[in-house]
């Protein structure tokens, strides 16, 4: 038997490859499949089952490509209701794996179809949950995203979360290893561990939704206990998994259309794209074209394209490093993003040869902000409320990078200020942002929170 992990940095996002005497199943696979056929290809298995343990939110799967490619039958657990063709396994049903079971787990709460498969060896022996966004490390799933009006509330779900924890997981054995679909950074949990997998028992001295002594009302009371809103794009990429999707292939094909730069420019004034510049943010600050967004490849690239982005029928024309093309188109389409219509050919250079306008963003060290400070210059902060409520500038107004269009009005208007993250990424973005909105008296402060700590200015 052999099992691994896919995990995906970007996304916090962990797919499953399982392969035993020449049998394959897949768990959450991302919109690629290649990983999965290349794995299958070299062990000479067949990929006989796609599980998904409910309808993600937050990424696009591959199942149904996956499926396509290799005939396998995507399995989905009760409650669930695709467009397309599959299993709607039973509360307890078994599936065969080479020498190996799968069992579904019917644990409800996360989403009314949530599911967990628990593995066993080839002994019988259970060896590990497949736990989606059911159970975390250090967290459990947020209960809020299968929230419906007048019918159940996201304090309805955290009580069924609590029972399916209660009644299907805990009861198993310590040893039992636990394998999570997302890890920290990702938006569908608040408090998941660094780490990527565990085993129950230790989980069940960890992590605090699991306490034996903990009652179903303390449950819901802090499961649902400072839930920041979810991503505008989570329902538009739900609908995807449910109703199906572009082929990957087109996606990546019509996206990595090159484009000159006049052509360029035409498409984007024609379609109304948003140009995104996914380059470096200290290329992005010397040289960009003008009301370009950035987020950059280098960081937490698709779920702030997500996030600020929102609408996966956006259509986009990008600014890429060269090379990195095939991937920008690859991130974008994890999250749902698939109109992409090319990219700039040549880069920036070529815009700058074919005479267009060129567009900067003013960026100062923290030794700068300090003596501006003297002068009670504005300055706002665009980390994360934890961030936020840990440490902060004085007079720094709280703006963070998530609802930033919520918090437009509080920028001055003629009056420079100045912009600070945690450490030079988000702060960009927020600053591209403000300058597609015609807010251009922006200052990036260079190295954001932690340069800001070194030069000594005092925060609270």
């Amino acid at each position: 038997m052999k099992v691994e992990q896919i995990y995906t940095g970007c996304l916090s996002q962990g797919a499953y490859y399982i392969e035993s005497n020449g049998e394959a199943a897949i768990i959450d696979p991302l919109r690629e499949t290649k990983p999965y056929l290349d794995r299958a290809k070299n062990d000479g298995a067949r990929i006989k089952y796609i599980f998904e343990t409910h309808f993600h939110a937050d990424f696009v799967s591959g199942h149904i490509s996956l499926a396509q490619q290799t005939d396998a039958s995507i399995v989905y657990g009760p409650n669930a209701d695709p467009s397309f063709e599959t299993i709607l396994a039973k509360d307890g049903e078994t599936f065969h794996v080479g020498n190996v079971t799968i069992t579904a787990l019917h644990t409800p709460g996360h989403t009314m179809e949530s599911t967990t498969y628990l593995l066993k060896d080839e002994s019988g022996k259970d060896y590990a949950i497949f736990s989606g966004d059911t159970l975390f490390l250090g967290d459990v799933g947020r209960p809020d995203l299968a929230q419906k009006a007048n019918e159940v509330t996201q304090e309805d779900l955290a009580g069924i979360l609590y029972d399916s924890l209660r009644n299907k997981i805990m009861p198993l054995a310590d040893d039992v290893i636990v394998y999570p679909a997302h890890g920290a950074g990702s938006a569908c949990g608040k408090n998941m561990m660094k780490e990527t997998v565990d085993t129950l028992g230790n989980q069940k001295k960890m992590n605090y939704a699991l306490r034996a002594d903990m009652t179903r009302e303390e449950f819901i009371e802090e499961v649902t206990e400072g839930l920041a809103p979810p991503p505008i794009y989570f329902p538009m990429n739900v609908k995807m998994n449910r109703e199906g999707y572009t082929a990957f292939d087109e996606v990546i094909a019509q996206g990595t259309t090159p484009l000159s730069a006049s052509t360029f420019e035409a498409v984007a004034n024609e379609t109304g794209a948003v140009v995104l510049d996914v380059r470096n943010q200290k290329d992005f600050i010397e040289g960009h074209i003008p009301r370009s967004i950035f987020i950059g490849l280098d960081g937490g690239f698709a779920p702030w394209v997500g996030a600020l982005l929102a609408d996966v029928e956006q259509k986009i024309l990008l600014v890429v490093p060269s090379g990195r093309e095939e991937e920008a188109i690859t991130r974008l389409s994890r999250v749902g993003f698939d109109r992409a219509l090319g990219y700039l050919q040549g880069g920036i250079e070529a815009w700058k040869a074919a005479g267009k306008e060129i567009d900067t963003l003013e960026s100062v060290d923290a030794e700068t902000l300090k003596k501006e400070l003297e002068n009670n210059a504005p300055v706002f902060d665009v980390r994360n409320d934890g961030e936020y409520s840990t440490a902060h500038l004085p007079t720094a107004k709280h703006t963070p990078l998530t609802f930033l269009n919520e918090y437009l009005k509080e920028f001055p208007v003629k009056d420079k200020f100045y912009l600070h993250c945690a450490g030079g990424y988000r702060s960009v973005i927020a600053a591209s942002i403000l300058k597609n909105r015609g807010i251009h008296n922006v200052v990036d402060v260079a190295g954001g929170f932690a340069a800001i700590k070194n030069a000594d200015i005092r925060i609270v």
